[in-house]
Parts: C-alpha cells; structure tokens; sequence
C-alpha cells in the first residue's frame, strides 16, 4: 500500500530543473548561509540607529541635491538659534552621508538619483525620482533606494517591467539623469 514511488526517468530529471528564478533563489539563499545576521535591533543590542533611521554601519547614500538642501537647513536653523537638537541631528546625517554623483545622462539603466517614467497597462504614467532616505520631504514622487518599489527600479533596465507598490506592472519608458 505505500511502496516506493516510481516515477520515469523524465519525471525526476523535470522535477529538478532549475529555471533562472529558482536558480536565482537558491543562489539567495546559499549567499544567505553563511552571512552572521543579527538577530537583535541595534537599539537592544547597544547599538545607536543613525539619525536617518539605518542600521549601524549602512550606507547613508544621498544625492548631491539633497546634500544641498540639508547643508542649507543646518544653516538656517543654527541662524535662528532656534534647535539645538535639529542642529545636531542635521550635523550627524551630513557627517553619515556619501554623495552619490548624477547618474549617466545616456544610460538606458536606472540608477540612483535617476528620473524613471513608467506606464501601466492601461496606459497610466508615473514618474519616480530615486533618492536616498534623508531626502524624501524635499520633492514629490521620489522613493527610496532602499524601498521594495526603489529596489526594483535600481534593478531595471528601459523597457523592463516591474511592480508598483499597489500591485501594478510597468513598463519602464523614460529615464532621465
């Protein structure tokens, strides 16, 4: 009643072929192996967030137009005197942050600090502008490097299809430096 299964020869040789998305999931997770993570945040394990909110020891990428606008902030806020908090908040994030320079004008990749359109299915166009993560209150419509929508833009190239953080697919028409 529960014998051995017996499949063919193409049967088994099927059930273990290895398509580019399983390939890539399990190059994910052996590259995951052997990574020490951290299971405590860094507030329980004595470690200090950044004022930006990354980790310790993330990347604090900003582009040179946002550097701009937090330079000029610190400024007027130590000229009114005004938050000595704020001042030194602002003073941690600019000694944190690694500019990043203006991507190639003529690139058909996305990449940080890029303009991407992308048009939906039904014809629909959104524009993102990727920053980083102490930038996000100075423009309307810019994401995060960091985000799972700004993650998928990094990745893409013109022409490529990707999910919005609502559930839509697009299509990358348009980038822009």
């Amino acid at each position: 009643m529960f014998g051995p299964v017996r499949t063919s020869r193409q049967a088994r040789i099927s059930l273990f072929r290895r398509t580019p998305e399983a390939l890539a999931a399990i190059l994910f997770w052996m590259s995951r192996a052997f990574v020490k993570e951290d299971v405590d945040p860094p507030e329980r394990s004595g470690r200090k967030r950044s004022a930006s909110g990354l980790p310790p020891g993330a990347a604090n990428y900003i582009t040179a137009r946002g550097a701009t606008r937090l330079r000029e902030e610190l400024q007027k806020v130590r000229a009114g005197n005004a938050n000595s908090k704020r001042v030194a908040e602002l003073e941690q994030v600019l000694a944190s942050v690694h500019v990043v320079d203006p991507p190639d004008p003529a690139s058909n990749s996305v990449a940080f600090g890029a303009t991407v359109t992308v048009k939906d299915k039904r014809g629909r166009t959104e524009t993102y502008t990727i920053v980083g993560v102490d930038e996000l209150d100075f423009e309307r419509d810019v994401v995060s490097w960091i985000s799972p929508l700004g993650k998928a833009l990094l990745a893409a190239d013109i022409g490529d299809w990707i999910t919005l953080e609502d559930g839509r697919s697009a299509k990358i028409v348009k980038i822009e430096a």
